[in-house]
């Protein structure tokens, strides 16, 4: 779904942090969202934590940099990082051209799936990100 002109897949999670999440399983596929790469711009940088990494739901687990931006990305729920995407180090601008697609940052097997019920889905995600919008028109 397309909504004043920022992508918003309905088959995604997704945080207040503008952090995606893609459930297969126990695998939770991780990204910034649409929003969230036109505001920063071109990434110049990814700095990814190890795979392996336990994290938790709601804190901070990578950062990307942007001419004008540095932010954090949020672990969108808790457990154990099993994969990170390497490409990013070398193509950060991924984020930017295909955020829902090659652009995913990592992927986490999450440890409690009740978790997914503090994300957002539906219109629900629409209110939100219209409320971002207009914050930052």
């Amino acid at each position: 779904m397309e909504i004043q002109g920022y992508l918003l897949p309905d088959d995604l999670y997704y945080d207040r942090n503008h952090t995606w999440g893609k459930v297969e399983g126990d695998i939770v596929t991780v990204g910034l969202n649409d929003f969230a790469q036109k505001l920063a711009k071109d990434f110049v940088s990814v700095d990814l934590p190890l795979e392996g990494r336990n994290v938790i739901q709601g804190k901070a687990i990578a950062s990307v940099e942007s001419g004008k931006w540095v932010g954090r990305i949020y672990a969108i729920v808790s457990g154990e990082i099993t994969e990170i995407n390497e490409a990013l180090e070398d193509e950060p601008t991924l984020l930017n051209t295909d955020p829902y697609g090659e652009g995913w940052v990592l992927r986490i097997r999450m440890d409690e799936p009740d978790e997914l019920a503090n994300l957002l889905q539906g219109e629900e995600a629409v209110r939100w990100l219209e409320e971002e919008i207009a914050k930052h028109a």
